[in-house]
């Protein structure tokens, strides 16, 4: 199995994963970045912001980038505007 580093980047500062984890394929790389992502933005996403983007970049054993995923939270207060009826098709 080939050994991948998952980077984390917060639109800010970039974590380096010094550490890896074995993948088997390319599947289970896309899975373990999949993964990454929610756990890491539960815990970070700024309480004074509705705007913050995660991104994962993954690296090889060369260190040549081979995957990005990128999470994205984006909030948006609506104020007293009611939920629009759901109008049947004719």
């Amino acid at each position: 199995m080939a050994r991948y580093y998952f980077d984390i980047h917060d639109g800010q500062v970039l974590i380096r994963d010094t550490q890896g984890s074995e993948c088997i394929d390319d599947d289970a790389v896309r899975q373990e970045a999949m993964g990454t992502l929610p756990a890491i933005a539960r815990d970070v996403i700024p309480t004074d912001g509705d705007k913050q983007a995660f991104t994962v970049l993954v690296r090889d054993e060369n260190n040549m980038t081979v995957y990005m995923a990128t999470l994205t939270f984006a909030g948006l207060w609506m104020g007293d505007m009611p939920i629009p009826e759901h109008e049947p098709a004719d």
